[in-house]
Order: structure tokens, then sequence, then C-alpha cells
């Protein structure tokens, strides 16, 4: 995918990704996912994005430029996958959510065996990172290279009255602001979960 094409505001972008496809090779093999449902996370300005409060080691590759892999490590157990948008300096990035296996499914299997069928192997950020075998190392890889390690491929764009938004999910900042885009014709979705603050006992 033109790294052009993901220079624009995460809001459009999210939109733009719905469709493409995310391939992923390393030494166990390849896995491929069609992108359906994804969450966009823009920089200064938006107090649920890694970068609000500025640049550091961690989101620092969400700074730019676009086109290039976030990955990060949350809960002390699962990676996430985001894709940078916007250009190069001015943080942004769409979250990955859920896709649909299109290729290498044998090995996403071996990958999540706790999955109970296909639609469930990448149904979700942690999952759709297990499932294409996303680690920290894959951190900054360029997307748009076709001899990276992982690459984007993109799609023809769909069309608006075939995608659906709303809140993002477990966000405890801005939690209504309606992000979240989603393929509804796919079993792959995930399930909504708006963020509740735990009550002390």
């Amino acid at each position: 995918m033109p790294r052009a094409e993901l220079a624009i505001d995460p809001v459009e972008a999210a939109a733009r990704l719905l469709g493409c496809t995310l391939e992923s090779t390393t030494s166990e093999g390849t896995v491929a996912a069609r992108i359906v449902e994804v969450e966009a996370y823009r920089g200064l300005d938006d107090p649920a994005s890694h970068s609000y409060r500025g640049r550091t080691a961690r989101n620092d590759v969400m700074w730019g430029p676009a086109g290039h892999l976030y990955v990060y490590f949350v809960y002390g157990m699962h990676f996430c996958a985001n894709i940078v948008c916007l250009t190069d300096g001015v943080p942004g990035a769409v979250l990955l959510r859920a896709g649909e296996i299109t290729s290498g499914i044998e090995l996403a299997q071996q990958r999540r065996p706790a999955a109970r069928n296909h639609h469930d192997l990448a149904r979700g950020p942690a999952r759709l990172a297990s499932a294409l075998g996303l680690v920290r190392e894959h951190n900054g890889v360029d997307l748009t290279d076709g001899a990276s390690s992982v690459r984007l491929y993109e799609a023809e764009p769909v069309a608006d009255e075939r995608i659906r938004s709303g809140p993002r999910v477990g966000v405890a900042a801005a939690k209504d602001t309606p992000w979240r885009f989603w393929l509804p014709d796919s079993r792959a979705v995930s399930t909504y979960r708006r963020h509740e603050k735990r009550r002390r006992a």
C-alpha cells in the first residue's frame, strides 16, 4: 500500500484500511488477515491516544512517518498492532481490532489453539496480533515495503454505507468518541464492551 494513502487523518485512514490485507512472514511461515475492524487514535488532541502526553520511547514510532507498524505490550500479556498515519512528526495511528484469516490458517490455529472457530482466530486486537505472530520486534516495521516481514496490501475502498462506526473499546478517556469502524457483514468483528471503572470493595 502506498505510504501517501496512509499519511492522512487517522479517522479517514481507519475507514480506508477496512478490507485491506495485512500479511506477516516469520520463520514459522506466512499468515494473512483481511482487516474488518479498526479504531482511530489521533495525537495531542486525543486523550485516549498513547501520544497524548508527548513523545516517549514507547510511542516513538507513532510520530511517523506513516505506514509503519506500531506494536505495544498491554496488561503484561498481549501485543497489539497499529498502523501509523499522518505525516512525520505528527502522531496518529489506527489500532487493528479484528481480521479474517485469509491464508496461513493452520499456522494461525497453532498460535491460537483456544480459538473456538475460524472467525475467532483474529477477533480482537490481541488475538489478531497473536495469529499474525506480531511481537515487539515488529515495532517500526515499514508496511509499505514489499521486502518487509510484514506487508500491507490495499483493497478497493469500502463504500461508506457498508461501514459502521461507534465508540472505541476499553478506553477510559474519550470513551464515547465514535472512532471505531467495522464491517457489519463479518463474523470476525469483536464484541463491544464499554469501559467501566472498577469499584473498590
